[in-house]
């Protein structure tokens, strides 16, 4: 049994999909908790077992977890928590019910950094990696998805790059640093916890093919789009009174712009881009197929 925590999100829907394919030939059946059981297709819904309510929710993780072989650890970031309450808060009722329920092993959507000088003060990260410190401890085998950040954020510049041909971020225009779509790790994910023949607790960085600067991400999106797009830094200051003003925990807001700064430091740097490590999707690929219908709907 192999249970999946956020099965509607970004990454637990193209998790979900995978495993539907796959589970069945390898003898293993699914379970999925989520809040609400209407937002999974009925399709999906008939073939597997729901648990409804949070992952966050000790009640619900007795449920969820009680006869689980592997569990999928993904958690929402909650924005009116201060970081370590949103990750480690939020983590430990499951802590408790991996080893309550015997639970075997745990694959965690996490993110890179650790290692490397700036890990302890990169706000939303460093609280990601005590997260995994944390589900380390209970025993069970562990596998830290250790991801930097994805094609996907780019979305929410959608609206900006079709009206004015601008997007933006915090860091140098041309800091080159890996980045990853949320397919790819799922991918990575599926094979983890159908394969379970790994055991101890380790980091699987997944970087996507090559590194590429806000310049590249630029260049790439003028060229895929057909219409020019510029890149925009923006201050973290002002990223900081942006999302206060959004109504974010002031102590949330302060470990995003500690994690923007800490990735303009190199924090995403740390690991060599092996073989195992390139996932396969490419910006130019994403762009096409996900961005640009954004963009030009």
């Amino acid at each position: 049994m192999i249970v999946i925590t956020a099965p509607t999100g970004n990454i637990g829907r193209h998790l979900l999909s995978l495993l539907l394919e796959s589970a069945p030939a390898h003898g293993e059946e699914l379970r999925v908790i989520v809040r609400d059981p209407a937002r999974l297709p009925a399709a999906v819904r008939e073939r597997v077992e729901v648990v409804a309510g949070s992952h966050g929710d000790a009640a619900v993780l007795d449920r969820a977890f009680d006869g689980a072989d592997a569990v999928f650890w993904l958690v929402p970031p909650d924005s009116s928590k201060t970081p370590d309450d949103a990750y480690l808060g939020f983590t430990r009722p499951a802590a408790n019910a991996l080893v309550v329920h015997g639970v075997g092993h745990v694959v965690g959507v996490s993110a890179l950094g650790r290692g490397t000088p700036v890990a302890g003060r990169a706000g939303l990260v460093t609280a990601s990696l005590a997260m995994d410190d944390l589900i380390a401890g209970t025993g069970v085998a562990y596998r830290a998805l250790a991801n930097p950040s994805f094609f996907e954020n780019l979305l929410e510049e959608a609206d900006s790059i079709r009206e004015k041909g601008v997007f933006s971020d915090t860091v140098d225009a041309d800091r080159k640093a890996p980045l990853v779509a949320v397919a790819d790790i799922a991918a990575v994910a599926a094979g983890l916890l159908l394969d379970r023949s790994w055991s101890g607790s380790d980091s699987v960085p997944v970087l996507g093919p090559r590194d590429l600067s806000p310049n590249d991400l630029a260049r790439i999106m003028t060229e895929q789009l057909g219409r020019p797009v510029r890149y925009e830094r923006q201050a973290l200051d002002d990223l900081r009174t942006t999302l206060v003003g959004y109504g974010l925990d002031k102590t949330f807001a302060d470990g995003v712009v500690d994690m923007k700064r800490a990735k303009d430091d190199g924090l995403d740097a740390g690991v060599a881009r092996t073989p195992q490590a390139a996932s396969p999707t490419t910006f130019e690929h994403w762009a096409a197929q996900t961005l640009k219908p954004a963009v030009l709907s």
